[in-house]
């Protein structure tokens, strides 16, 4: 009886291996999220829905914060300025209009700048981010991107 028992519980471990396929497995749950809600609204950033869960994880981001600011900025990029991949209203006012190449470098930039100059400086939430983000409509705008990214759990 011991030995069998002792097969059992041994047979119950999981393959050391496991833990890595299920932080894959959700780094890619992540990514068909984030893509799936872009293609409910048939957002021309679809494509690029691993590029947004790549860079969130590179500068250690939530995931879910640059497609819900896509969605207050520009309805998810069908309201942008022609040729600019600025989904998130990002250094437009007055005159000023910033313009990416495409929107991988838009991802990029604007991740890596959120990371560093809002979260690095205690700025997390929509609401603290929102202070500086769009300090004119701070709370309608942080309302709206908290909403959105519930929607992405």
């Amino acid at each position: 009886m011991g030995e069998s028992t002792q097969g059992i519980a041994y047979a119950a471990l999981p393959p050391a291996d496991n833990t890595i396929e299920n932080t894959i497995k959700s780094e890619d749950s992540k990514t068909e999220i984030v893509r799936q809600f872009l293609a409910r609204y048939n957002s021309p950033l679809e494509p690029y829905a691993p590029d947004i869960v790549a860079a969130a994880n590179r500068y250690d981001m939530d995931w879910r914060l640059l497609p819900a600011i896509a969605m207050q900025e520009s309805t998810l990029c069908k309201k942008i300025i022609a040729d600019s991949h600025n989904c998130w209203g990002w250094g437009i006012y007055g005159k000023k209009v910033t313009k990416f190449s495409n929107y991988p470098e838009a991802i990029e930039t604007i991740t890596k700048t959120l990371s560093t100059k809002y979260r690095d400086k205690g700025l997390v939430t929509a609401f603290e981010i929102a202070k500086l983000y769009n300090p004119s409509n701070t709370n309608n705008w942080a309302e709206n991107v908290t909403f959105v990214m519930n929607q992405l759990k």
